[in-house]
């Protein structure tokens, strides 16, 4: 057995994961007690890493114009046709859109490729989606792209605000680190500031539920108000930046008492009131932020506005204080390292940077070949997409992610990967929709097979060592790259035979010319050049600036109170205030992540364990909005607006804001009916970064009025336009180890001729049809081994489908076996309900009878059913389920005496 330290491919926390394998398959995985990022912590998903793995369901062979060839011929058509295109159209005809699930090493050859020798600017990622708005809020206040804060500080913090992250669940090892240092410590406060009552409220002294878009008014009159109550360093002010007369001036403008900026926000004044006096009185504060503050069209104005507050009472540069920007994807920032940003050149090098195009050209040059670097930024995600349907782009290479799910307006972007002549498509798993748009298929090496770096969000660069061959010819996306490269007659510039190679350069490009006399750079990691083979594969994780003023790495950045700007002060920026006008008749929509499933499923949905938590699209309302509505818990609802529409199971929650609405972002077409978030958000963007507004969209919401449902289990996923010929309105498939659950609804039943002739191509073996003729129950059984499975009801119900999974794997059902499974259980089994802990695979339904019975804590549900015991994302609603229980109980007493 063989162990491999490498570094999850997930959020961007950047977990280090030791995995066991016999260099054909992982057995399993756990945390690397070594790892400065989460000192052997995982979250649910990264435990079950080793179970997203295996061929089914991977790209395995070249496909040029839907039909497989040889790697050569796939390659000779990409660079015959880009060619082309080039000749027809020019260079910047052509266009790349890359991900944050790439290497650094992937990334910095495709940067490489399509701006310096092919010459396009288009060459933009997914990053833009999720980081934009906090890269260019750093860049207007520090100069550079540059988080100043390290995980330490959430620990050494006596004042923790998290605003627009529900870090329990979307970075869990962070929330798990931040409730160990509370526990250590009680006096650490945390202020959680979100639409929404997440989980993260379990560890929240303080919660602010403000309004969708009451940011900037909020820390505007935060600003305002450690003016009045002498909360501001005024040392720091006059000797570290500029800006400050005409920021606070700004944030005066507007009506600013803490009474109306409460009303503002949809807020009490005297939570308000608690939150600015603990910031004004507090120097050890951290201000975490995410997508809920950066997906906004006003999102670089809502980080300046955090940071403006910090840079006014000189809070940041020492341990337990500053504005961190948490990273939603495991080398976003490295991407943004090499220049994969449109507005990017490479090294954390602009266009607008003085002397940059010249000094890449420079750096770049072979004796054979210099580079031709366009001249200024390119398209931006969203712009690229607009510029696809104009017909300015010709050809696009997309690598890594999956835009026809995750870019807004999602009918839109498919319209155009549809119109346009030619779509390269890189891609690792079959249920990536954006495949389906492709001219060209080149199979790409995942997770387990990639060998290469990435950068967390604490600037921690991490290897990620390939432990697999990939399967079939899948290949690294850097091999691709560089063989396209040597078609296109660049081989002398993209000659590289490993990945340490490519580090390497990259390394020594970020030190090129990077001094005094030609500027500073503050993104610097040239103590990393030279590097060898064997250096490069023991290289410990680190974080930049790592150089010969600091070779052993840079923990927290600006202790100096030097910043990257010319005259090394940070700068405060205005912010203008704007006033939300949207129609009261229509829901806000608010986008994001659930625990245990990442980005567009195709990765996650492999895991049995991973899709039990949250098995269909849903969308969470308050109680109130559901009541007036007429709608019931778990019932289907549809949103719509102009651009698309939403199918999903109600989920009622009073800790929703009334008004607004949340729906997660991972369904897709291969999943479910018409669950896609994008198909209804908008293409609005951040008129500075380019990040579209993903968590405002309007729409209206209304139930679904299906009259008749049913659960199938079948061996594999039927066609989809057999389930559009029985008139099905709804479906959603969630695959099983052994089989595939499929739930479906409609308004009106199809007849049972036709849904067995096309699920199960004919009559059941066995039936059971009650007296009501409502209900119906069957399963086919071929050589005495289940095949498939039917319920039929008015509405959702249990059944025990992991009992009946088990069941497709007997080669001969005996007899009781077959009797029971009608009923959809084991004769002593009973459903689990919904699952709870992931981990130990811990349903409701014992959770509850745990509760009942007077396991009334998390250690005493630990003991009992193991739940809670391993990665602890479940402990947040374990603990709301335990109130519940408590706040049941005491009524119960209440109401005895």
């Amino acid at each position: 057995m063989i162990t491999t330290a490498t570094t999850c491919p997930y959020c961007g926390v950047g977990c280090g994961v030791l995995v066991q394998h016999d260099r054909q398959m992982p057995i399993a995985v756990s945390g690397d007690r070594a790892h400065p990022a989460n000192f052997g912590r995982l979250c649910v998903k990264g435990s079950a890493l080793h179970e997203t793995l295996g061929e089914h369901g991977r790209v395995l062979h070249p496909r040029v114009d839907g039909v497989e060839t040889r790697w050569d011929d796939a390659i000779d058509a990409v660079v015959t046709r880009l060619r082309a295109t080039i000749e027809r159209h020019g260079a910047e005809s052509v266009a790349g859109y890359l991900s944050g699930q790439l290497l650094t090493e992937d990334y910095y050859v495709a940067n490489k490729l399509f701006k310096g020798f092919i010459g396009t600017p288009h060459l933009d990622t997914n990053s833009r989606l999720c980081m934009a708005s906090a890269v260019a809020g750093h860049k207007r206040a520090f100069g550079a792209d540059a988080v100043p804060c390290c995980y330490e500080d959430l620990e050494q913090a006596r004042l923790l605000v998290i605003v627009g992250s529900n870090l329990a669940w979307n970075h869990p090892v962070l929330f798990q680190r931040v409730s160990e240092a509370k526990r250590r410590d009680p006096a650490l406060k945390v202020v959680v500031i979100d639409p929404r009552m997440t989980e993260t409220c379990e560890i929240a002294d303080l919660f602010l539920g403000l309004r969708t878009g009451g940011d900037i008014r909020l820390f505007n009159g935060l600003l305002a108000y450690l003016s009045r109550e002498d909360g501001l360093n005024r040392d720091f002010i006059r000797t570290h930046t500029e800006g400050f007369e005409e920021a606070l001036a700004e944030a005066q403008r507007a009506p600013d008492t803490v009474a109306e900026i409460a009303k503002a926000c949809g807020l009490a004044p005297t939570s308000v009131e608690t939150f600015y006096r603990w910031f004004a009185r507090e120097p050890r504060v951290v201000t975490l932020f995410s997508q809920g503050t950066n997906q906004s069209d006003r999102g670089t104005d809502r980080v300046n506005a955090i940071i403006n507050c910090h840079l006014a009472g000189g809070r940041i540069g020492y341990p337990g204080a500053g504005p961190f920007s948490i990273t939603g994807q495991p080398n976003a920032m490295g991407g943004r390292e090499v220049g994969g940003l449109a507005n990017q050149l490479a090294a954390h090098m602009d266009y607008h940077t003085p002397g940059a195009l010249e000094r890449v050209t420079r750096f770049w040059a072979t004796p054979a070949l210099t580079p031709r670097l366009p001249s200024a930024p390119g398209h931006k995600a969203v712009a690229l997409i607009e510029a696809l349907e104009r017909g300015e782009i010709q050809a696009l290479w997309v690598m890594a992610t999956n835009p026809a799910v995750s870019l807004p307006d999602s009918q839109r972007v498919r319209r155009a990967l549809e119109r346009c002549p030619l779509v390269i498509v890189s891609e690792a798993m079959e249920s990536a929709d954006t495949l389906a748009y492709a001219d060209i298929v080149l199979p790409a090496s995942s997770w387990a097979e990639k060998d290469g770096t990435v950068t967390n969000s604490e600037r921690r660069i991490s290897r990620q060592r390939g432990m697999l061959p990939p399967p079939g010819e899948a290949r690294h996306d850097w091999q691709a790259l560089c063989e396209v490269a040597a078609g296109l007659g660049y081989g002398d510039a993209f000659d590289y035979q490993a990945p340490w190679q490519i580090f390497d350069e990259h390394a020594r490009l970020s030190g090129f010319e990077n001094d005094d006399t030609h500027g500073r750079r503050l993104f610097d990691i040239s103590a990393l050049a030279g590097l060898d083979a064997a250096g490069y594969d023991a290289l410990a994780p680190i974080q930049w600036p790592v150089n010969a003023r600091a070779p052993h790495g840079t923990s927290r950045l600006f202790e100096d109170a030097r910043f990257a700007t010319p005259n090394h002060r940070a700068r405060l920026v205005p912010i203008v205030d704007e006033a939300d006008t949207a129609a009261d008749r229509d829901f806000i929509l608010n986008t994001g992540r659930i625990r245990d499933q990442w980005h567009t499923m195709t990765r996650t949905a492999r895991s049995t364990r991973l899709n039990r938590h949250r098995a269909e699209p849903f969308v969470e309302l308050h109680p109130d909005d559901a009541a007036a509505l007429k709608i019931r818990q778990d019932a289907l609802v549809r949103l719509d607006n102009p651009r698309g529409s939403f199918l999903g199971r109600a989920r009622l929650m009073p800790g929703q804001r009334r008004g607004e609405l949340f729906v997660p972002i991972h369904w897709n077409h291969h999943f479910t009916t018409a669950g896609l978030a994008s198909a209804l958000t908008e293409r609005r963007c951040d008129p500075i970064s380019g990040q579209p507004a993903s968590k405002s969209a309007r729409v209206r919401i209304m139930a679904l009025p299906t009259r008749w449902e049913a659960s199938v289990l079948l061996e594999r996923m039927p066609q989809r336009n057999r389930l559009a010929a029985l008139g099905i309105d709804y479906w959603t498939q969630t695959p099983l180890r052994r089989c595939v659950r499929l739930q479906l609804a409609a308004s009106v039943a199809p007849t049972r001729e036709a849904l067995f002739e096309a699920l199960f191509g004919g009559e059941p073996t066995l039936w059971s049809e009650p007296s009501d003729g409502i209900h119906f129950r069957a399963a086919w059984l071929e050589a005495g081994r289940l095949r498939g499975w039917l319920r039929v009801a008015p509405a959702p119900f249990e059944f025990d489908d992991d009992w009946l999974d088990l069941r497709f794997a007997d080669a001969s059902l005996e007899l009781d076996a077959r009797r029971r499974l009608l009923a959809g259980r084991g004769l002593d089994e009973r459903p689990q309900g919904r699952i709870i802990c992931s981990c130990h695979q811990v349903g409701q339904r014992p959770i509850q009878c745990a509760l009942e019975e007077g396991c009334l804590d998390i250690e005493a549900l630990g003991q009992r059913l193991r739940c809670g015991t391993q990665c602890g994302s479940c402990i947040p609603e374990l603990k709301r389920m335990i109130g519940q229980a408590n706040h049941a109980r005491e009524a119960d007493i209440s109401d005895a005496g």
